[in-house]
């Protein structure tokens, strides 16, 4: 059993049982640095932090530390399309092509707005060769590059996680409607009025509170490929749909340096590279939990557009990632004893890389978040597990 950190931050006697399996995530199961945050009707009941935010433990973790949020990002990224839905800028119907003509090359002269929130326009994945980083360094390219594919499936029969491809699809409709970054939008408009942070691209002053990443290392006889059995697959012996999931998560390849580079935190790489905390990506999905409008007033999503987001769109085998799946409007949806989101009907949210989660569950009207840089599980990983669950048993 591993030497349990001091615990810092606020937690309301109802959910001492919270803090209890927060200190047990570091004593059993691995944890490094992390936190945790929840927010019930629109109020902090949880907002707690411990650990390190490196490998050496030398640099403990503080009230703002922030740490790559992953797939969490793909949220945000869909909250700031929805904001120029609620304006009256974008509708969801019409085709992508109304709003970035040059997206309508390839068969994609007829995809609606919405299956770019709903990951079944068939654009996971570049076909053509990527220079490695070029996601990194170059939006221009990568929307290029998206203009030119053409889709994998029929847009609207099928649908498969866009894993780094959702951040591009949707920032560049958001900058065409709005002559913004998404990364702006997210900033300005999402996260700043909440007095919350989510960063697309972090600028060096922020290094010194970032966490490094800590890769996860497969236990004694698990299969690192367990889940993407089509990565150990040789080349130029791929089907075409496992060559469209390697693509997925290989082209453009990683640069040097890894997720810890200045290169990568600088990226505006809206679905994959944000950095948040737990209290930040809490209070966000407590305004949804609310009904879209935080308890200082201000609208995040209007709540019409937010029960329209609650709802599924697409469901059943995911052409990615091989499992089920459930999305509404960019949000993942609970889906009862696959991966839930807790145990009540509505929930939705997303999952990040290694563990991360933020989600809203209108029910209850809670938001939860956990944040950490031990990378672990990414399907079902136990620390998150455990905390969502102890959340609602301290609910009763």
């Amino acid at each position: 059993m591993a030497e349990v950190p001091a615990i810092h931050g606020d937690c309301d006697p109802r959910f001492a049982r919270v803090r209890e399996e927060f200190a047990r995530n570091f004593a059993e199961r691995g944890d490094v640095g992390a936190a945790v945050s929840i927010v019930l009707d629109g109020a902090p009941v949880v907002d707690l932090w411990a650990g390190w935010r490196d490998a050496a433990r030398t640099q403990p973790w503080e009230r703002d530390t922030i740490v790559p949020c992953w797939s969490v990002g793909k949220a945000m990224s869909a909250i700031a399309l929805l904001r120029q839905v609620d304006a009256g800028l974008v509708d969801l119907d019409a085709p992508v092509t109304r709003y970035w003509p040059e997206f309508g090359q390839a068969g994609k002269e007829r995809i609606p707005v919405r299956m770019l929130l709903t990951h079944q326009s068939g654009l996971p994945a570049i076909a053509k060769p990527m220079a490695p980083g070029i996601h990194l360094t170059s939006w221009e390219t990568m929307v290029h590059a998206i203009e030119e594919q053409a889709p994998w499936w029929e847009p609207g029969t099928k649908h498969g996680y866009h894993v780094n491809t959702m951040g591009f699809l949707v920032g560049e409709v958001v900058r065409r409607v709005t002559g913004r970054r998404i990364r702006d939008v997210i900033a300005e408009d999402v996260a700043g009025p909440l007095d919350a942070e989510f960063i697309v691209g972090t600028t060096p002053a922020d290094d010194a509170r970032t966490a490094d990443w800590l890769a996860y290392e497969p236990q004694a006889g698990e299969d690192r490929n367990e889940r993407r059995p089509w990565m150990a697959v040789e080349a130029g012996q791929e089907s075409p749909r496992d060559l469209m999931r390697k693509l997925t998560y290989s082209n453009p390849a990683a640069t040097p340096g890894g997720v810890s580079s200045r290169a990568w935190r600088a990226a505006e790489f809206p679905s994959t590279n944000g950095h948040s905390n737990a209290r930040s990506i809490a209070r966000i999905f407590g305004a949804l939990a609310r009904g879209g409008t935080a308890s200082n007033g201000w609208r995040v999503l209007d709540g019409a557009t937010v029960e329209a987001a609650a709802r599924t769109y697409a469901d059943g085998e995911d052409e990615v990632l091989g499992r089920p799946t459930r999305f509404g409007l960019g949000f993942q949806l609970t889906i009862p004893g696959i991966r839930p989101l807790g145990p009540n009907p509505g929930a939705f949210g997303h999952y990040g890389n290694g563990a991360l989660v933020g989600f809203a569950d209108p029910v209850a009207g809670l938001a939860f978040a956990f944040t950490c840089n031990q990378s672990g599980r990414s399907w079902r990983d136990p620390r998150n597990i455990a905390l969502v669950d102890r959340t609602y048993e301290c609910l009763g």
